[in-house]
């Protein structure tokens, strides 16, 4: 792809270095290395070791996480250590909760899994009052699961489940703006406060205010080292936006490249830098792990009143803003969450795009999440700003 993207905005890197930084506070959890037995043979062939009714179903799960944990239940793609951590840790506590909650005798063979089990999870999950999304998420889990068995759609939609519309419907675009200024709160103002308390929180907030980190991102920022000439970013060279590109893995390990081409961007790296202890160091405070480093993240965004509850807003907020911004520099209108439009399909798709390259996605539409459904618009309508990106793409999935 040859489009340039306009200043404020950046594409993900083309090819990926060979060798990166380790990314500071990564989970320690792998994936288990496979049995020397399990050599040679299929998934298929592995399970038929273990019968339903003869071998322990805890053991046989363990199996079945140990073959395929690692993918994705819907991409030819493996997904985060993060994911398998906790899709593993749900399902051991699922089988468990079967006899110690849903009042069956026995656990179950996963293979023999039914609808009544499901069904009786569902009921408990609904009297522990968890919300909607944690309940979507449970049964996306045990989708994968009923995958990994060749049981495609075993798990059926929430409403065979008992769950209503309104509680299982999820918006994939925003509703709202979610950014600081749409709240009435001055940035800038808070962060000089909370730098005062503490300056590598205030750090993280600078470079999430700057360059839309995610707050993981910010954590794991080291400001020295994950700042690199634009010859190193293997980026083609008629895309230079800046000398210095700084390189982020976000989800799933995907790399993006951010142009450091604005004085804002340049101050909070700045500072970042003046903060850490050394050039090897990242923005945590370095006696803390990752997790708690996090903690005292939201805690420090809690004092100072930075909550859904007392503000409408969260440190996501500053994401929220960098992407709309960035819709905005290409379109040349608000974005549709802020009430802009209409604007072209084709700028908008541009815009779009943009987005989501800055914000490390792989598909489009994911800029809906940020900044709105598309508000429509003829091609060339009078009044539609014209095009600041060049030859931009029509495919959903950008350069990787």
């Amino acid at each position: 792809m040859s489009d340039a993207i306009p200043s404020k905005t950046v594409r993900r890197i083309s090819r990926r270095r060979q060798q990166e930084p380790a990314s500071p506070g990564r989970s320690s959890q792998q994936q288990p290395a496979r049995p020397q037995g399990w050599a040679g043979k299929t998934p298929q062939e592995i399970l038929a070791r273990y019968q339903p009714g003869t071998a322990p179903p805890l053991k046989v799960l363990e199996i079945l996480i140990q073959l395929f944990n690692t993918q994705h239940t819907a991409l030819e793609k493996t997904v985060s250590h993060k994911t398998r951590q906790e899709r593993a840790q749900f399902l051991q506590r699922f089988f468990r909760d079967l006899k110690q909650k849903a009042g069956f005798k026995t656990v179950p063979d996963p293979r023999n899994l039914g609808q009544k089990h499901i069904h009786a999870m569902v009921q408990v999950w609904q009297q522990a009052h968890l919300a909607p999304a944690t309940i979507q998420t449970y049964l996306s889990f045990l989708r994968g699961l009923a995958m990994w068995m060749g049981k495609h759609g075993f798990v059926r939609k929430p409403n065979h489940y008992g769950l209503s519309l309104e509680e299982y419907q999820r918006h994939e675009s925003a509703q709202r703006d979610k950014s600081w200024s749409a709240q009435n709160i001055d940035a800038e103002a808070v962060i000089a406060e909370v730098c005062k308390f503490d300056i590598r929180v205030g750090a993280s907030l600078r470079l999430m205010s700057a360059l839309g980190l995610r707050r993981k991102e910010s954590v794991q920022f080291r400001p020295f080292q994950h700042v690199m000439p634009f010859s190193e970013t293997g980026l083609p060279e008629n895309q230079q936006q800046a000398d210095r590109y700084a390189w982020v893995k976000g989800k799933g390990g995907r790399v993006r490249w951010i142009p450091l081409d604005s004085p804002a961007h340049l101050a909070a790296l700045e500072f970042a830098q003046g903060v850490v202890d050394s050039r090897d160091a990242h923005m945590g405070d370095p006696r803390r792990d990752l997790k708690r480093n996090l903690r005292r993240l939201d805690y420090v965004l809690e004092k100072f009143g930075i909550t859904l509850r007392k503000r409408g807003a969260t440190g996501h907020g500053l994401r929220h803003e960098v992407l709309n911004d960035a819709y905005e520099d290409v379109a040349g209108v608000p974005s549709p969450v802020r009430g802009g439009g209409p604007v072209s399909p084709k700028l908008d798709r541009a815009a779009r795009l943009a987005v989501s390259q800055l914000a490390g996605h792989a598909r489009a539409r994911a800029a809906d999440a940020y900044c709105g459904k598309s508000v429509g618009g003829r091609s060339g309508a009078p009044g539609t700003p014209p095009p600041r990106v060049h030859g931009a793409d029509t495919d959903d999935s950008p350069a990787t």
